[in-house]
Parts: structure tokens; sequence; C-alpha cells
């Protein structure tokens, strides 16, 4: 168990992960061997990669979960260093490090192979949160003990607090109902409802603000008796792997300043778009720079 004292813009808990991802020309057939045009290898993870877009945007921002002491933990600790998150929560040990597959396709649509081996989530003792506070908290429910612990812990419903809700299984389903902002992948939503609109009035009933992703399609909100819709900017897709997380990450943190709700929405529209526009999750994550121009190109 570890001890700390630190405070955070946006604090992020879930799951890390090391990507290799493949530009590939077609999806293979059966018994087909096929050429890469392309590898990128780079961390990932759902939390991982919202630590690391809220820290490249400028947020004092922290990652809790796990790396093996393989080379590809090795490789993900230095690159989320390097991107300026904060590692002092981050546990280390001898089961492997999540791996993916990554196999892209020209028109940017992707298909993944994960693989964990034996390692576990967390268990709730396995971090010590005391001394710990941040603005904001961001959970992917990859972690659910240690999340769980944590939201114990705070007890305290005006912290905001955001759900990565990625796919349905049991992490998300422990935590749905315990955020103020449910955002929700339309992966989700179809999984939860069957279609994005019934799952939308569905999980409003568990958070009193639901977001549910829906890629180029942009997005739909319930907050209170509040609806709406925002579209996506318009970009050239090349990849979309991390689009989701790079959304995740600049929500959290635009939480972090108070930001109102369109202006928000926008800002984290920005940067899943942006990701978009590079291979890989990890090199498509923009700078407040990036980030700023692309904003300020987007037609209100």
């Amino acid at each position: 168990m570890t001890s700390n004292h630190a405070s955070f813009d946006v604090l992020c808990l879930g799951h890390a992960s090391y990507d290799l991802v493949f530009s590939v020309p077609h999806h293979p057939a059966p018994d087909e061997k096929l050429f890469a045009d392309n590898l990128l290898g780079c961390g990932g993870g759902p939390a991982a990669n919202a630590a690391a877009t809220a820290a490249k945007l400028g947020f004092k921002t922290g990652f809790a979960g796990y790396l093996g002491r393989d080379v590809y933990g090795d490789s993900h600790l230095r690159e989320l260093t390097a991107s300026g998150v904060d590692t002092r929560l981050l546990v280390r040990g001898n089961s492997p490090t999540p791996l993916s597959a990554i196999l892209v396709k020209p028109d940017g649509k992707r298909a993944l192979l994960n693989y964990k081996g034996d390692t576990q989530a967390l268990a709730a003792d396995s971090l010590d949160f005391t001394g710990i506070t941040s603005k904001v908290l961001l959970f992917d429910g990859h972690e659910p003990h240690i999340s769980l612990a944590l939201l114990n812990k705070i007890n305290d419903s005006k912290l905001p607090t955001v759900l990565d809700a990625g796919s349905l299984h049991d992490g998300t389903r422990a935590l749905m109902d315990k955020v103020n902002y449910l955002v929700c992948s339309e992966k989700f939503a179809l999984q939860y409802a069957g279609d994005v609109q019934t799952a939308l009035a569905a999980l409003a009933t568990l958070s009193p603000a639901v977001v549910i992703t829906l890629g180029e399609h942009g997005l739909i909100w319930r907050r209170g008796l509040e609806t709406g819709k925002l579209a996506a900017p318009t970009v050239v897709a090349i990849d979309t792997t991390g689009a989701g997380d790079a959304f995740h990450g600049a929500f959290a943190a635009a939480l972090a300043t108070g930001m109102s709700w369109p202006d928000l929405l926008r800002y984290a529209s920005v940067a899943g778009a942006f990701c978009c526009t590079q291979l890989g999750a990890r090199p498509g994550l923009p700078d407040k720079q990036q980030h700023s121009r692309l904003l300020a190109n987007w037609p209100v």
C-alpha cells in the first residue's frame, strides 16, 4: 500500500495498457497473411489516455492504476511521465501489462485484440488515498475496487465525478449510478438499452448528467430536465483509437475549470475529434495549442 500527499485538477483511475497499432489495407480474411503498412507502439487504456490528455492540455493530472514490471510497463511509464502525468499512485507488479493489438483500416475504423494474462483489478486496499485531493475524479470502470474505495472515502456529492462508460461490464455497472457525470459510448448505450434515446432516458434516472458520444455523429445529452445534442467537428479521420478517451480527459479537465455546459461539450468534442487525425491514441492527443486552433476554427 502506498501513501501520498498531492492535489490535482484531474485524477484518473482505471486501465493502463500498451498498444501495438497496425495500419492494414483491409480486415484480414480467414488464413490470409497480411502485411501492415505501418506499426506504432504506445501507451493506451481509457483512464491512462484521459490522464495524458488532461496533462497535455495544461492541467495538473494524476493517474491511479496498474502496470507490469515488463518492457511494456516501462515504456508506458516513461510516456506518462513525459506527458506530465503524476504517477505516484501507479502500482507496478509481476503480472503482465495489458496489451492491445489494434488493426486500423484506411477509413479509420479499427479492430482490437486485448490480452491481460493473469492481471486482475487492484484490491481495494492497494492504494491509500489519504492526503490526495482533486477537483475532478474520472473512472473507467476497469479498476472498480480502488474506485469504489475512493468514492466511499470522499462521500462528497458536490465533487465532480465522471465515468467513462465505454462498454457494459461489471466495473461500469458498479459505478454507473455513483457518479454525477455518466459519459457513455454509443456501444455502451446500445448494450444497456438497445437504442441511444431509450438509453439516454434510462441512464438519466441513475446520474444527474448523461452524455452519449456517437463518434462522427457527435453526441446527445441530458442534464436534469434539459436535453440536447451537438454535432462533431469536421476532421479527416485517420484512426479513431483513443478518441473517446481524449473526449473524457478533456471533459474532466473542463469540469475542473467550472466551464459552462455548452462550452464544456465543445471543448471535449474538439479533443476527441483531433485524436482521430493521427495514427494511435497517444500521438493523437492534442496539446493546448493544437486544441485551441481546432476549437477556434469550429463554427459555433
